[in-house]
């Protein structure tokens, strides 16, 4: 968070226009930290090559991967993302508020100015176009 806070203020005092602006751009800010993050670790000097697999406590069960410590899956996001932003803006803001700044449904659309029940088919929507983009992009 304190690098977020950072790239958020920098040097100068920001003016935030309204709340939606503020948490927008901490979303945005805090999407490309994970990112970066996300790249550094995927990079093979960092044993890239390596992924993490979560062995089930019952050894009858094949090992499976955890989603959410794979690098890969979170540039596969921010890939889908930017392609959701380019068909539909709204919904792609909606997720980087819900995603990446931690806000919940009604808190979201409070920034974004939208009904709660707007929101919910946003989200819902987002989030299926998302999965399918992410699940066809994977090899």
């Amino acid at each position: 968070m304190h690098e977020a806070y950072i790239r958020l203020v920098g040097k100068d005092d920001p003016k935030w226009q309204s709340r939606a602006h503020f948490f927008g751009a901490a979303a945005e800010a805090m999407r490309r930290i994970l990112i970066d993050n996300a790249r550094k670790k995927n990079a093979d000097r960092r044993g890239g090559e390596y992924r993490r697999v979560e062995l089930d406590p019952d050894a009858s069960s094949t090992p499976t991967i955890d989603p959410s410590s794979s690098a890969v899956d979170l540039l596969a996001l921010d890939e889908a993302l930017a392609k959701l932003a380019k068909e539909d803006q709204t919904k792609a803001e909606l997720v980087k508020l819900r995603f990446f700044a931690g806000l919940s449904t009604e808190q979201a659309a409070a920034a974004m100015g939208i009904s709660r029940a707007t929101a919910v088919r946003y989200w819902t929507y987002a989030r299926a176009w998302l999965h399918e983009a992410m699940t066809k992009s994977m090899p």
